[in-house]
């Protein structure tokens, strides 16, 4: 048996007002992800313990089936581990947004979805202006770069930009959560103020605004964290496994976990991404390895803009130009493959953050009778036949380990 989990990023969401009282996923033209979930088996699988936050880090290491609250240690760990930086015993890595900020509150978490071309200009002159033997900025993509800071400490509290949309940017600035950490909080606030000055004029900047665009004006840092001691999935699973994204992250996680990298042209996390290139890759990748975590974040993002109408498009574009594909290539592969489909945590366009949520799966195993799920979404998976599950339950389930 081979296996394909497909994570539609954030696709969850509420019922929503103009769309008539459904959610995006019921609203949207499906018809390849429904005509699967009729032959599939369905349930609902929370994600992340309710004591930690709904980040995608912790939702998505818990997807593949990592006890979370045993190995988890940061986000901007594991993007380092994706981008090929070593952090060192000692070492605190963060995730390090550029962020817009307008009226001195937060516009948006992404800078307008600044090119990765502008913001490696601007994160390779905030190096040369702030690196020094405790301080080092390293360029991601987009609008997600690194921080790694020598002898710094994880006692202090950050807050996710993509959380506090519209939130005046210094009620929630870094806080110590210990003696311990008030060095290290400190030091981090200082250097988003100095960032602020540093890049309100820079010549990116300068154009950004001038084409109506918005400015990459503060650096946001969060999600601290030390190197994680994480097992393989072969070692945890007895499986090989391959990992197809956009985002550093999920590469991070798949590194930790011993999965082959793969990265497809024209991969952007966004709405006009490179849909039927990730689709040809996952199906590829299953001559050399077990399972293929296939991660699209198109609908994460658009339910961070709160943009209903582009949710609800992401959904169908995942319908027919990856379900579909796969769908059609695996029914011809001489090995039987099992089809996931799920999110890693529900992104409302309302609230346009992360939630606790159960979110909706379906598993498609061609040797398997199915339940009595006909379509799939938030509502009807209820009644599946597996009931809700939680963490590392949904893998076992998958594998039937």
């Amino acid at each position: 048996m081979k296996y394909i989990i497909i994570l539609a990023d954030g696709v969850a969401d509420n019922p929503i007002e103009k769309l008539g009282g459904k959610t995006p996923l019921m609203a949207a033209t499906k018809p390849n992800i429904d005509a699967l979930c009729a032959k599939s088996r369905c349930g609902k699988l929370i994600t992340v313990p309710s004591d930690m936050p709904p980040g995608s880090e912790i939702a998505n290491m818990a997807v593949l089936g990592y006890d979370v609250k045993e190995v988890y240690q940061g986000r901007g760990v594991l993007e380092a581990a994706s981008i090929g930086i070593d952090i060192e015993p000692g070492e605190l890595a963060m995730r390090c947004n550029i962020i817009c900020i307008e009226n001195e509150k937060i516009k948006n978490h992404s800078a307008g979805h600044i090119t990765t071309e502008e913001a490696k200009i601007i994160l390779n002159d905030l190096k040369k202006k702030f690196d020094n033997n405790l301080v080092s900025f390293f360029p991601g993509v987009s609008y997600r770069h690194l921080l790694k800071i020598k002898n710094g400490s994880s006692q202090i509290s950050c807050t996710p930009p993509h959380d506090v949309p519209g939130t005046p940017f210094k009620d929630v600035m870094i806080k110590p959560t210990s003696k311990e950490g008030e060095v290290t909080a400190n030091m981090l606030n200082n250097l988003i103020l100095e960032s602020q000055k540093f890049l309100a004029n820079h010549p990116v900047n300068m154009k950004r605004i001038k084409e109506g665009k918005d400015p990459a004006n503060s650096i946001w840092p969060w999600s601290p964290g030390y190197k994680p001691n994480m097992k393989t999935f072969q070692e945890l699973y007895g499986l090989s496994g391959a990992v197809i994204s956009a985002v550093d992250l999920l590469y991070g996680i798949g590194k930790y976990a011993g999965f082959k990298a793969i990265h497809v042209p024209g991969s952007t996390g966004l709405y006009d991404t490179n849909y039927e290139g990730k689709a040809k890759a996952a199906v590829d990748a299953l001559k050399e390895v077990d399972l293929v975590y296939l991660h699209i974040e198109a609908s994460d993002e658009a339910g961070h803009e709160g943009n209903v109408e582009l949710k609800t498009k992401t959904i169908e574009y995942l319908d027919q130009r990856v379900v579909k594909y796969i769908v059609d290539e695996t029914s011809k592969m001489n090995e039987p493959v099992t089809i996931a489909i799920l999110p890693d945590h529900p992104t409302p366009c309302e609230t346009r953050t992360h939630n606790h949520d159960a979110v909706p799966f379906m598993i498609f195993n061609p040797l398997l009778d199915a339940d009595d799920v006909q379509v799939y979404d938030e509502k009807s998976v209820e009644k599946g036949v597996y009931g809700i599950l939680k963490g590392n339950e949904f893998i076992k389930t998958l594998i039937n380990k």
